[in-house]
């Protein structure tokens, strides 16, 4: 077996890990923007560098073998220390112009960032923008974003946080619907309607538990993780949902439910690698969000 560093694929650690992370090839596959059969070939291709097999297939997915349970260490190793080889040379840029890769929430990228991008184009030609919209944690040691708005605070290492703000939450439906089926007096009354809730997601189970109210997945008939679909079937009648206020009352086919039903508020975090920080297209950016996320916040409904 020849596995010296000189013949090994570092690009095929970074599929090792993702699928060990993820479980399966296809959930890897998703999480690197690649084929499965790329991201199968590409394990294949790094067993047979090393002569270990690294995976066994079972029912739940891809179970990683005792070898690569002792191999996944190092090659996280190896990838941190390439997420900040990369980051280093990122910050020294010292130019302007060129891209930023921001990620937010599906609902804040659909309902809050078009503007306020539309608006940094205008100020700042120059500068290109990528917008991710992900519910999931994007990694900025690996660039896999350079900026990101996170509705929790960050506690990895080396990061730079700021709290925007705080976003009101609340209970919504459209107008028709409740024409229909008519207006929730009290908190119980809602055990007569149909409400709109997560999925594979156990987060709004666990928010409601935090709050008192016991609940389970079968309570909600309609069911969808997609956040942004979520928030068109409040607006289209398919029921009761929970939202942010500033989005629900700039829409006159929403009313708000049960006003004083009070759910705890979201904080927006905004964060990027201490690296990057001063990079000028960055900090340009950083400095944009932040101004326009405040002001927005701050403007009543």
């Amino acid at each position: 077996m020849d596995c010296s560093p000189h013949k090994l694929d570092w690009s095929l650690v970074r599929v090792f890990v993702a699928v060990a992370d993820a479980g399966s090839l296809s959930g890897a596959a998703r999480n690197l923007a690649m084929s499965q059969p790329t991201v199968g070939r590409h394990i294949h291709a790094l067993e047979s560098d090393l002569g270990v097999t690294l995976f066994s297939r079972q029912p739940a997915g891809m179970e990683p073998t005792p070898a690569a349970q002792k191999l996944l260490p190092a090659a996280r190793d190896m990838l941190e220390a390439a997420g900040r080889f990369t980051l280093s040379a990122a910050g020294e840029e010292g130019d302007l112009a060129g891209t930023v890769r921001i990620t937010a929430s599906n609902i804040v990228s659909h309902y809050v960032l078009p503007p306020i991008l539309a608006e940094l184009r205008r100020r700042e030609p120059l500068i290109e923008i990528e917008l991710v919209p992900s519910d999931s944690t994007e990694n900025l040691l690996f660039r896999e974003a350079d900026i990101a708005l996170r509705m929790y605070r960050p506690r990895q290492l080396d990061m730079i946080t700021r709290h925007i703000g705080d976003v009101e939450m609340g209970t919504f439906a459209s107008r028709d619907y409740l024409d229909r089926r008519g207006r929730p007096q009290r908190i119980e009354d809602l055990a007569q309607h149909d409400l709109i809730g997560f999925d594979r997601s156990d987060l709004m189970l666990k928010a409601m538990s935090q709050m008192g109210i016991a609940m389970r997945r079968e309570d909600f008939p309609m069911r969808i993780d997609n956040q942004t679909v979520y928030w068109e079937l409040v607006r289209a009648g398919c029921g009761v949902g929970f939202g942010q206020k500033k989005i629900a009352r700039a829409d006159p086919r929403l009313e708000a439910v049960l006003p004083d039903f009070v759910i705890p508020p979201l904080p927006i975090w905004l964060t990027t690698h201490e690296v990057l920080r001063h990079t000028p297209r960055i900090s340009r950016v950083w400095q944009h969000l932040d101004e326009s996320l405040t002001t927005y916040l701050a403007q009543v409904s």
